[in-house]
């Protein structure tokens, strides 16, 4: 039995993980940490989960005293100097913040305003999105970086096609919207409640910080420098993203072309699903799961290729996925506590 622990567990992230890994047959929820909230029971603070989980929160190193790993649920600047910690006392960490996402330095520095302090622990990280880097994770990694939650969607709508070469890198247009949660559990002016409820709107434009994550993994299924227009826009629910794709294709791909490439590249995963032809992916199918929904369309009259993810941001976005390189790095079934159904509505 993997005992896990949570720090930062009363995030939104935070408390989907404790929610997930509650049901998760192979792993225990050891302790949870929290900041803000340390003394209190996380039914506490969330009061769903009374009677089903009463833990303490405590701080951050009793939660690696318990712990075989921890995930990290804190914003970014703070996971290096944890990670140091864990790997002194022989545990792993997946952290799902930005710290060990991006391998330029430089890159971080622009996009996040903070240097690396600890560059030496960078080496021993890897970043995964299963289907896409899970032959990267071996018994000597010690951190793994959980991906963001954009680039998780948008990932896996390219993959095929920037693989086989079937679309221009310079031409990828990317138009997403994502739910309120995504933004994290403080308020701001944005997400509070008369501004964000009845209202949509494009946010951060040419200028989010997951941009350089997707350009980082688009370069790497493509072989070579991927740059892209990337415009997210908040919607007024929960939860749930939703990424629009658009990108030149290099010639005439046929629809019938396009689903045979996309279903022959996730026929043997069981968290993507390539839609029927006619059906568009909707946010509402994966909610509360682990799911990433693609639909695919062909734009003959421009010569483009359409793509369209859904997924689950606090789920395949942040915490399911998180579960799911726990369930890799230790050798079980990645589905193992994952097999949740989204509703019906």
């Amino acid at each position: 039995m993997i005992k896990a622990g949570i720090i930062g567990a009363t995030g939104y992230a935070g408390e989907e993980l404790a929610r997930l890994l509650l049901r998760h047959s192979e792993a225990e929820l050891a302790a949870v940490s929290s900041v803000s909230f340390t003394g209190q029971k996380l039914s506490e603070v969330y009061p769903s989960l009374a009677g089903i989980c009463d833990l303490t929160l405590t701080d951050e190193d009793g939660v690696i005293a318990a712990s075989d790993l921890v995930f990290a649920s804190l914003p970014h600047g703070l996971s290096e100097q944890l990670a140091e910690k864990c790997l002194a006392k022989g545990k792993r960490l997946i952290d799902l913040g930005a710290d060990f996402r991006l391998t330029d330095p430089a890159e971080y520095e622009r996009w996040y305003g903070l240097s690396y302090q600890k560059p030496e622990l960078h080496g021993k990280a890897v970043y995964c999105i299963p289907e896409l880097h899970r032959k990267l994770v071996t018994a000597d990694t010690a951190i793994i970086g959980n991906p963001g939650c954009y680039p998780t969607g948008i990932g896996l709508s390219l993959a095929p096609v920037l693989r086989a070469g079937l679309v221009k890198p310079d031409s990828i247009i990317i138009d997403a919207k994502s739910g309120v949660t995504g933004a994290g559990r403080g308020l701001s002016q944005t997400t509070h409640y008369p501004d964000c409820n009845e209202a949509f709107s494009p946010y951060k434009i040419a200028q989010h910080r997951h941009t350089p994550e997707i350009e980082q993994t688009l370069s790497g299924l493509a072989g070579e420098p991927v740059r892209i227009t990337f415009v997210p826009h908040l919607l007024p629910v929960n939860r749930g993203i939703v990424s629009t794709v658009y990108a030149d294709s290099r010639r005439e791909v046929t629809a019938e072309e396009l689903y045979r490439l996309y279903r022959e590249s996730y026929q043997n995963e069981p968290f993507v699903r390539v839609l029927p032809e006619g059906t568009v992916a909707n946010l509402g199918r994966v909610k509360y799961a682990n799911y990433c929904d693609l639909s695919l369309h062909t734009d003959p009259r421009t010569g483009r290729i359409i793509l369209v993810s859904a997924i689950d941001n606090m789920v395949k976005g942040a915490a399911g996925q998180a579960i799911q390189n726990m369930n890799l790095w230790y050798g079980l079934d990645e589905t193992t506590g994952l097999t949740m159904i989204p509703p019906a509505f």
